[in-house]
């Protein structure tokens, strides 16, 4: 049986009992057989060439055509992979689809139109699931030829290097060569290229490549101490087609020239005692380079020249880039000399080797018992600023006196402010007056309303100023009429009268209180004296007398008749 060629099968079953006989009954049924699929046939092409076609300019991955190899079987005895033979299978590779069993052409590598046009490769198609029993029936595969051709596409440049590294001396001349790089028009129209330094202002102003060849030069002086290295993107664009454009990294490495001489590493405080020995060791000194040696810095130390006869140290080189500086003499005095100045020489191994003199300071300090190094370098801090003891201490009692006097300054400023009006304190007071106090009456309360001060803005009418002392003058004729006629009490209103309008500072008219009269609007009467319905007459002011002369002149000015009396 072949299932490729029936794959279901419908058989019919009778059963029958008393077999041969008269009165025999029977029964039938139908059996459905399934045949069951094995790898008896294997993968066919339906086309023995497929023709495929790719561009240049396609990124790897790309999808180039599919092809497909047919099998009766099904399942997995259907499964079949694809593979290149030859040399193509670095550059296309064969992936399956597993739900349609197709075979997608892809791009491995990318290909050039001007390199190579056509590319021809055979592809088998092979089951991945075996039957032994078939196996003498020969191998289960086929195989097709595949033809692609690649198609011209417009490329961007192409460099000649990946990457470019340069060296120039940092001594170099403006104008300097530097070197060049090259690119060139893959296509075959091969379009001149134009060359161009991008993404830095900085880098343009230190080199400059010729826009046609590509050779680059310096613009400005180089320093290795600056930037040892300069990295450079360098663009390379068609001049028929500016879109294309490609792009490399030039290095340039400014290589070291000795033009740094050798100087000390840090300032040295060197102190050497009094009791001091000859050939007591007082200091070791070494030295940098800011330039790159090859073979290594070696630094040589010595004393100059126009210190060597009349100094009272030594320096000593110990050949490791170090050298110790060592006392002269026996004994020295801060009395005759606080300090001494040491001029030490020091030469590179460069070419040329530079030399560069240092100065060095060395104190004397009392290195007695009682006597410390922090002393010492005390002293030695103000003879390097220029002070002697007598100066920094006049200098401290100056700055002392003005602390002093700045403090006192704010003492008495702080005095002036808790002093302001010692003698009025009574002054100090509540300026709101409310005109509701007493009484019922409306009369009362004729002034003003409180509640229109309360308010932030108000806005008032122009009104010209009323004659104020029109209006007291009248107050006080009609006050008159309740008090006594005494000279003296007119004297005293119109004194007070003269110094309000004298004074500046008097409070505003309408904030002017009077007490000379009452309204007569109030049920609970008047409280003042001048309002009482008690004449004055009445009155008896003859115990004014008893307490003394000014109380009995008082008594005269509420009792006329009390100064007939006497």
């Amino acid at each position: 049986m072949d299932r490729e060629t029936k794959e279901q099968y419908f058989v019919i079953i009778q059963a029958k009992d008393m077999v041969g006989q008269m009165g025999g009954f029977s029964g039938t049924t139908t059996v459905t057989i399934n045949l069951s699929d094995i790898n008896d046939n294997k993968p066919i092409f339906q086309q023995k060439f497929y023709y495929m076609n790719i561009s240049e300019a396609a990124p790897v991955g790309s999808t180039i055509g599919k092809i497909m190899a047919e099998d009766s079987d099904i399942g997995e005895n259907a499964a079949m992979n694809y593979v290149i033979e030859g040399e193509e299978s670095l550059v296309f590779d064969i992936i399956t689809n597993n739900e349609t069993q197709e075979g997608i052409v892809i791009l491995k590598e990318r290909v050039d139109f001007e390199s190579k046009r056509r590319y021809s490769f055979r592809v088998k198609a092979i089951n991945r699931q075996m039957d032994d029993h078939f196996m003498k029936e020969g191998p289960f595969e086929d195989t097709t030829i595949i033809k692609i051709s690649v198609e011209d596409a417009d490329e961007p440049p192409v460099f000649t290097s990946q990457n470019y590294v340069m060296e120039i001396a940092e001594g170099a001349t403006n104008g300097s060569f530097v070197g060049a790089i090259t690119a060139r028009d893959p296509d075959n129209a091969n379009s001149p290229i134009r060359y161009s330094i991008v993404h830095s202002t900085y880098l343009k102003r230190l080199f400059s490549i010729n826009a046609h060849n590509g050779t680059i030069i310096i613009t400005k002086l180089l320093d290795r101490e600056t930037a040892a290295w300069h990295n450079i993107t360098v663009t390379a664009t068609e001049m028929r087609n500016p879109e294309q454009v490609s792009e490399v990294t030039v290095y340039v490495q400014v290589l070291d020239v000795n033009d740094h001489a050798p100087e000390l590493p840090k300032h040295y405080e060197i102190y050497v005692c009094e009791n001091a020995r000859s050939g007591q060791l007082i200091q070791t000194i070494s030295a940098v380079d800011k330039d790159d040696s090859v073979e290594g810095h070696h630094f040589y130390f010595s004393l100059a020249r126009e210190a060597t006869n009349n100094s009272n140290f030594t320096v000593r080189d110990n050949q490791d880039n170090t050298a110790g500086i060592f006392t002269a003499k026996n004994g020295f005095s801060r009395q005759e000399q606080f300090a001494f100045f040491l001029p030490v020489l020091i030469v590179d191994n460069g070419t040329p080797s530079l030399t560069s003199t240092n100065t060095l300071t060395v104190s004397v300090c009392d290195c007695d018992t009682e006597a410390s190094a922090q002393s010492c370098r005390f002293g030695a801090f103000m003879f390097s600023m220029g002070l002697s003891l007598e100066t920094l201490v006049a200098v401290l009692a100056c700055i002392l006196v003005i602390l002093v006097f700045f403090l006192a300054m704010l003492v008495l400023r702080q005095r002036r402010k808790q002093s302001l009006f010692p003698d009025k304190p009574e002054e100090f007071r509540e300026n709101i007056v409310r005109y509701d106090d007493e009484g019922g009456g409306e009369e009362d309360t004729e002034a003003f309303d409180i509640s229109t001060l309360r308010t932030r803005t108000v806005m008032r009418e122009h009104k010209s100023r009323r004659n104020i002392t029109t209006e007291i003058q009248s107050l006080y004729r009609q006050s008159l009429q309740v008090g006594p006629d005494s000279a003296v009490f007119r004297e005293f209103i119109l004194e007070k009268l003269k110094e309000a309008n004298a004074d500046p500072t008097a409070p505003p008219y309408d904030s002017l209180q009077t007490y000379a009269f009452e309204g007569t609007g109030s049920l609970a009467g008047s409280l003042s004296s001048l309002g009482s319905s008690m004449s004055h007459v009445d009155e008896n002011y003859d115990y004014l007398t008893e307490r003394g002369l000014d109380f009995k002149q008082l008594a005269c000015m509420y009792d006329p008749n009390n100064s007939t009396r006497d």
